[in-house]
């Protein structure tokens, strides 16, 4: 049998393990969907109902610091605020706001990942080469 001391180093050195591996595991998690580097991007957007193939397109992401994201297709606008695997979501055209809603979203690589739950629509941004400043 085991005496008193010996146990409390046995736990002790359990609980660092375990808190190493949980933080091993969390480094990996936030480099999986860690947010691409603020700037502009070439990329293509794909819809997919529920019940239906994706339709996919062109489109322009910018990325902003504090998880703010910019999509626009021609003149369609999804500003989303994305915070803890979901995102506020508000969909323009021009001056007029068509939608707004909350979606479970995140950054997987380099593809962004929103769900409109009430349309059954499911979006992904799949980023493409960083868009050159015009000088």
């Amino acid at each position: 049998m085991v005496g008193w001391p010996q146990r409390i180093r046995t736990r002790a050195a359990a609980r660092r393990a375990l808190l190493g591996a949980a933080l091993a595991l969390g480094a990996v998690a936030a480099s999986a969907s860690a947010t691409p580097a603020a700037g502009r991007y070439d990329a293509v957007l794909c819809v997919r109902n529920a019940d239906g193939p994706p339709n996919c397109g062109p489109a322009e992401l910018r990325i902003r610091a504090g998880g703010e994201v910019r999509l626009q297709v021609s003149d369609i606008v999804w500003d989303l605020v994305l915070r803890d695997g979901s995102a506020a979501v508000v969909v323009t055209q021009g001056s007029v706001q068509l939608d707004e809603f909350d979606a479970p979203a995140e950054w997987a690589g380099p593809a962004l990942t929103f769900v409109d739950n009430q349309k059954r629509l499911r979006y992904e941004v799949q980023l493409g080469a960083p868009r050159q400043v015009a000088r």
